[in-house]
């Protein structure tokens, strides 16, 4: 049974961690570090969590967080395959057992690359050794783009390459809300470990796709806590990837674009990332 008439609220948990490129040129210590943001979205009794975190101390802080909200949390929706939106869901199952993991095909394909052994060992536990939860639960595939809490509809959205392949957001009509992924960044440098040009594109063609919704609040993959939940950052996503797309076309060394790009974005958070993108792209 359904109850159409309940009302669905949001809350946010963002958590600051460190950045995962280390090398960068000094000059901006104070900025090196990045925020993750998980999102329960739940009615009267019952939640859907979008993404979790990278640590087991970030997620216990996610479980504790989500306990004191007091409802029956029902699914945990991952929007990309990436491993600081996912390695949590093992405690998050653990600590509510009736909670599905769910995901797209895509993303659940791409988790399970993120999550090989290997890869795990070689990036993941190299930058934060003993600090991740294993062996890895991964999300299971939705056989719709679409699932319900208390009567309301929420919808994936499928994104592309965003960065990283087969991202998906997740909107909500009832709130008019978007819970991003990594389609939107907000205040915090954008990761372009994995992107070139014509995906840098895709990424831009994927923020005016959500943009076209016309949300009342969109919530960021990786965004500044203090930051509010802005529409805007869809279109601020968008230009600086417009912005990269110009300047590495433009500039000759990694160093040059790197510069040329903080010229214009000097207060974002986590520069190990653009540091990353800039030495790729010239690569």
């Amino acid at each position: 049974m359904t109850d159409k008439a309940s009302t669905l609220r949001y809350e946010t948990l963002c958590i600051r961690r460190p950045g995962l490129t280390r090398d960068l040129p000094p000059g901006k210590e104070d900025l090196q570090w990045v925020a993750n943001t998980a999102t329960l979205i739940y009615g009267e009794r019952d939640g859907v969590l979008v993404d979790t975190f990278l640590t087991i101390e970030q997620n216990q802080q996610l479980v504790d967080w989500v306990k004191a909200r007091e409802r029956n949390l029902a699914y945990i929706y991952i929007t990309h395959g990436h491993g600081d939106h996912y390695f949590g869901v093992k405690q998050l199952v653990e600590a509510f057992q009736a909670a599905k993991p769910v995901s797209s095909a895509g993303v659940m394909e791409r988790a399970k690359q993120e999550g090989d052994p290997k890869f795990l060992d070689s990036f993941w536990n190299s930058r934060f050794p003993g600090q991740i939860s294993q062996p890895q639960v991964f999300p299971e595939p939705l056989d719709d783009d679409t699932f319900a809490i208390e009567g309301h509809t929420l919808h994936v959205i499928e994104s592309g390459f965003t960065d990283t392949d087969h991202s998906t957001a997740l909107w909500v009509p009832d709130l008019r809300l978007i819970v991003a992924g990594d389609v939107a960044y907000n205040g915090i440098h954008q990761y372009m470990g994995e992107a070139d040009a014509a995906t840098r594109r895709e990424w831009m063609r994927a923020a005016d796709k959500l943009a076209a919704l016309d949300p009342v609040f969109v919530v960021a993959g990786h965004k500044r806590p203090e930051l509010p939940d802005d529409p805007c950052c869809l279109v601020e996503t968008r230009q600086y990837l417009a912005d990269f797309n110009r300047l590495e076309a433009e500039t000759s060394t990694p160093l040059e674009l790197y510069e040329a790009m903080l010229e214009l974005y000097p207060d974002r958070a986590n520069p190990g990332s653009l540091w990353g993108g800039a030495k790729k792209a010239k690569a």
